[in-house]
């Protein structure tokens, strides 16, 4: 059985407004909204509350029994980017948070307490940093996450239910607790039923034609005979190392060691696996709630610690750890097939297939970017521009040969128009005028006709030559249409080395 906490804001937003103006911390202070004409309370701080202020209550009957009393507009939706946020900034204590609207939020903490000492100082260190940022919290933990909300809201006593304590647990809680709609908490309590105690042990069958099916699903969930999943603010990624950090880490030589140990365990459990990674983050959650990170990738799936390590350390120093890193994550979200090639034993180079080669292109991405280093395989085209494509890793295979015929090393992406001036039809041409500079022509070789793709476009045809001038720099020149046709051109489309 799984450990699930329950957090519940009790005055999620005018705490928000507090932590903006601290001087309303210790007034009463509600917020407003119009509603069928009139000014409504959608939410009061603990001093309001405390003076019997309450959400629904007209503004203007709580000015009357607090004259003293500081209102402000609500903002809309505020209550969606507070929990949101609040979760992001969460995942410091469990890579699965959920928002529970409308106050609260809900982990599953299952195989998270221990780093901490147990759960008791996993809630305590909770609660204090989230008390250390303005929000008054109630927090609670249990086997189950109806059990957690219900301590969490109405528990007295100890809020860390101990692992295998369900029933105990709940009994003496009122039927709010259970998450029902108010119109069944209503009937429940008309009939007397003021605790779950009374009617835990009914019939299923009483209960369900009394108060729905809606009812019982809530009370298996609570008492852990039907699975809840929650839906987590982030997706967890399968590959994912955590280390939490006791003291807050601020420098180079913590966070290089940090990094080494997460991608010692993830590199162990991808080749376990027979797995590799192709993309891997790693990230620090700082104490002020910002996240520092770091990316890497590679050209073919890698489980090499030392070679993943060279290719963080050229960008580590760009990680800020201001007052200190509270938690490191190494994440995969990237993964393929790890194919090991044998070593290459008796050659001086393996190609392709040599890991060294991946590697060497790994650490040049990471320094000057991954857009700059290209791999180009032969397509299914005539049409020379058409003809390449980009290779999306050193694995993929190419699907047609490259042409015999020499092509330049050097293709323009788009032929550029030039002046040219030629003999007789279908003799190569004497000279070429390119950017204003004319080139004489003293080796020549052609033509070689492309014809168009019908099924892709109609056009004429073009007639390429292999062009020396007298600098011997080579072009690869060609003119669209016949020489005879009214209306022809030439066009550059290419350097040969």
């Amino acid at each position: 059985m799984g450990r699930f906490v329950s957090i519940w804001f009790r005055y999620l937003r005018t705490d928000w407004f507090s932590l903006r103006q601290p001087e309303l911390k210790k007034l009463p202070f509600v917020l407003r909204s119009p509603s069928r004409g009139r000014m409504i309370i959608t939410a009061a701080n603990s001093v309001a509350a405390q003076q019997g202020l309450h959400c629904e209550m007209a503004v203007a009957d709580a000015k009357a029994l607090v004259p003293e009393l500081q209102v402000q507009d609500d903002i809309p939706d505020l209550t969606d980017k507070l929990l949101r946020r609040l979760a992001e900034w969460c995942i410091r204590f469990t890579p699965l948070v959920a928002i529970d609207p409308p106050d609260g939020l809900l982990f599953d903490a299952t195989g998270c307490s221990h780093l901490w000492g147990g759960d008791d100082k996993y809630i305590e260190d909770i609660t204090r940093k989230l008390q250390a940022r303005g929000y008054d919290v109630r927090i609670a933990m249990a086997d189950t996450v109806g059990i957690a909300w219900g301590v969490a809201r109405f528990g007295n006593g100890s809020l860390i239910i101990e692992s295998g304590i369900t029933i105990d647990a709940l009994v003496n809680l009122p039927p709010e607790a259970l998450r029902l709609e108010a119109d069944v908490t209503e009937r429940l309590h008309k009939l007397g039923l003021h605790t779950i105690r009374q009617f835990i042990r009914m019939p299923r069958t009483s209960l369900r034609r009394r108060f729905g099916q809606h009812f019982l699903q809530r009370l298996d969930k609570a008492l852990g005979s039907e699975i809840e999943i929650l839906s987590p603010v982030h997706p967890v990624e399968l590959y994912q190392e955590r280390l939490p950090c006791f003291d807050p880490v601020a420098t180079s030589t913590g966070i290089e060691m940090a990094l080494k140990e997460l991608l010692t365990k993830l590199c162990f459990r991808l080749q376990r696996g027979q797995k590799g990674l192709r993309k891997a983050i790693f990230k620090g959650y700082r104490i002020d709630g910002k996240v520092e990170k770091v990316e890497v990738g590679t050209n073919r799936p890698s489980h090499h610690v030392e070679h993943l390590l060279k290719l963080f350390q050229i960008n580590l120093g760009t990680i800020e750890p201001s007052l200190g890193i509270e938690l490191f994550v190494l994440e995969a979200p990237i993964i393929e097939e790890y194919l090991p090639q044998q070593e290459q034993m008796w050659n001086e180079s393996g190609g392709l297939e040599d890991i060294r080669l991946s590697e060497l292109l790994d650490r040049l991405a990471v320094r000057i970017g991954a857009h700059v280093i290209h791999r180009y395989l032969p397509d299914e085209h005539y049409w020379p521009e058409r003809s390449v494509k980009l290779a999306t890793s050193l694995q993929e295979k190419p699907s047609t040969q490259w042409p015999i015929k020499p092509r330049p090393v050097q293709l323009l992406p788009k032929p550029e128009p030039i002046e040219v001036t030629a003999p007789i039809p279908d003799y190569p041409p004497m000279l070429f005028r390119y950017k204003d500079k004319v080139h004489m022509i003293s080796k020549a070789d052609g033509p070689e006709r492309i014809e168009q793709e019908w099924w892709l476009q109609q056009g004429q045809h073009r007639d390429y030559y292999r062009v020396e001038d007298e600098e011997g720099r080579r072009y690869w020149i060609f003119r669209l249409g016949h020489y005879h046709d009214k209306i022809y051109q030439w066009f550059l489309h290419g350097f040969f080395a």
